[in-house]
């Protein structure tokens, strides 16, 4: 079974989305999303100062078995991107959670509310087993 973090939220295309400061949100894809790509291999990454909208491609995660789009769960610009993921890609599937994390987004307009859009560990668990 995967493992679901309670306190972060998710997406319903499986990434999850944590509160670092401030507006900044780091995000990620789950644990689950990436059991079911397997061993990755590269990651896209998106631009540093690009903007971003809820649900809009922002990169890709390419495994052995397939390539997969990467969504932002928030609106907002990139403000950091997981520069490790260049030389060490296969950080997503040991530590999605930590070392594996993808870009950090600030976050256009209320942090909270946009965050409350997305799933709650709970409702993503459902979603998941």
């Amino acid at each position: 079974m995967s493992e679901i973090r309670e306190q972060l939220v998710y997406s319903e295309d499986h990434e999850w989305a944590l509160k670092v400061e401030g507006n900044v949100v780091r995000i990620g894809i789950t644990d689950h999303a990436q059991c079911q790509l397997g061993d990755i291999v590269f990651v896209e990454m998106p631009e540093v100062g690009s903007s971003v909208s809820a649900g809009d491609s922002m990169g890709s995660i390419e495994s052995v078995k397939t390539v997969s789009e990467l969504y932002c769960p928030v609106s907002g610009v990139i403000t950091k991107v997981n520069a490790d993921l260049e030389a060490q890609p296969e950080l997503v599937n040991s530590e999605p959670y930590e070392g594996g994390w993808i870009a950090e987004v600030e976050v256009e307009g209320d942090v909270e509310e946009a965050l409350g859009k997305l799933l709650t560990a709970e409702a993503y668990r459902a979603k998941v087993d």
